[in-house]
């Protein structure tokens, strides 16, 4: 289930987005289905998501976020979290950056520490359709921070460059694309994961610790 979610929006509006992913977890209880959420920060009074002005208030939205929707009432199973920074305004990230800047790197770093602390249920993270170049960096700042995420689903940071080739030359040219390019994008990126992401149970002190509850439906 995807949601854009705003913590600072008015009551009357998150109350009925509260209700609504509340529901659903509870549906997905009863029919024993694996609730993932993916939860999309934005903000009305700022506007512009790629601005510097939303860099500088998105990691007090994910953590935010990350708090009310980790609560048991919503039966969420797994979080689909963003990076909790804008990673084109971390400073230092890249040579060639001449600012402006949101954060250091350390305080970059600090935001992912800070976000993961409020997760009470296991968190994945999105590409939310960056570069794969991009992503990957976003990935190695979450290791350097040491943060539990359990890994990734993305789509776009991986796939995204194939389609002006296909635009351009048909299903051949990016059925080759996906070998070679595609192929190499997969594997820088598992070579990340291994490198950082932690198996969901850790959450749960283990995977000795789980209790495996068998359950039957009737149709």
């Amino acid at each position: 289930m995807l949601l854009y979610y705003d913590p600072d929006d008015d009551k009357s509006i998150n109350s009925v987005k509260h209700a609504f992913i509340e529901r659903i977890g509870a549906e997905c209880y009863a029919y024993d289905i694996p609730f993932f959420l993916e939860v999309v920060s934005y903000s009305d009074s700022i506007g512009d998501e790629k601005s510097l002005a939303f860099a500088q208030a998105k990691p007090e939205k994910v953590r935010h976020l990350t708090r009310e929707f980790s609560r048991a009432r919503y039966g969420v199973d797994v979080l689909k979290l963003e990076i909790p920074v804008n990673m084109r305004f971390v400073e230092a990230l890249e040579p060639d950056q001449s600012g402006p800047f949101a954060y250091t790197r350390e305080e970059a770093t600090q935001y992912f520490r800070d976000v993961a602390a409020e997760a009470r249920v296991p968190f994945i993270y999105l590409s939310a359709g960056v570069s794969n170049a991009l992503f990957l960096a976003s990935l190695a700042l979450a290791n350097e921070a040491r943060v539990p995420y359990a890994g990734v689903l993305c789509g776009r940071a991986t796939w995204q460059d194939g389609i002006p080739v296909y635009m351009h030359g048909g299903t051949q040219a990016l059925r080759t694309w996906l070998d070679h390019e595609g192929r190499q994008n997969i594997e820088a990126l598992n070579a990340v994961l291994r490198s950082g992401a932690q198996p969901w149970w850790n959450l749960y002190g283990g995977k000795e610790n789980l209790d495996v509850v068998a359950s039957t439906h009737l149709g």
